[in-house]
């Protein structure tokens, strides 16, 4: 009996793709070989075709199966934060994904098992967006999502990629998270006075003649 008999179909998906995550997870997303992953799950060299076609098509259903599982992290988050908070959770716990996901060049992006995980997920997104105050999101929704998703996004990829280390040390990456969205939105309702001195501001930030800062009533 030969190794590739060892599996059924299910499993034999399932094993290519957990391969798959760990080469990504130490070697990024262009160390990928299906011939190597079929060596790594003990099965012929031609297995991994039969599920995915090619190195895009696998690449594609760790996308896919990537924003279904971003979606399901995000769902029933109570808030904008702690959606921000899961955000941060999923790249942690899902680093390889992570990664795929946000390189439309590397899967076929317009495959459409993709597309609705995507979609899902982008709903998710806004849902945290739509629900904030409209003194908390401003005149442009689209634009406030996107301010919230940078400053997630930015989180998790700069502490992936080990530029946070300093920062972060040994604490709680999420609680590092809520810490820096307490230092940026604690006050969104209220604009800190600007305590420069009038002749450090731009002609444009200077109070006008005769205002409070020119002894005027």
């Amino acid at each position: 009996m030969t190794s590739e008999r060892t599996y059924h179909h299910g499993d034999l998906r399932r094993a290519v793709l957990t391969a798959a995550l760990d080469v990504i997870r130490t070697e990024g997303p262009g160390a990928l070989s299906l011939r190597d992953l079929a060596r790594r799950a003990g099965v012929s060299h031609a297995a991994p075709a039969h599920h995915f076609k090619d190195r895009t098509g696998l690449l594609t259903a760790i996308a896919t199966e990537g924003y279904e599982r971003f979606a399901d992290a995000l769902a029933d988050a109570p808030d904008l934060r702690e959606r921000g908070v899961r955000y941060v959770r999923f790249a942690v716990g899902h680093p390889a994904h992570f990664q795929v996901m946000f390189q439309p060049d590397l899967y076929r992006a317009d495959d459409p098992g993709l597309l609705a995980a995507k979609d899902r997920a982008s709903a998710e997104l806004r849902a945290g967006v739509t629900g904030l105050p409209a003194a908390g999101r401003g005149d442009d929704t689209r634009l406030a999502g996107v301010a919230a998703w940078s400053l997630a996004h930015g989180f998790a990829t700069l502490l992936l990629s080990g530029n946070l280390e300093a920062a972060v040390g040994t604490r709680d990456p999420e609680a590092v998270f809520r810490s820096v969205t307490e230092l940026l939105f604690a006050s969104a309702n209220e604009r800190l006075p600007d305590e420069r001195p009038a002749d450090e501001r731009l002609p444009d930030e200077r109070p006008a003649s005769g205002g409070p800062e020119q002894g005027g009533a």
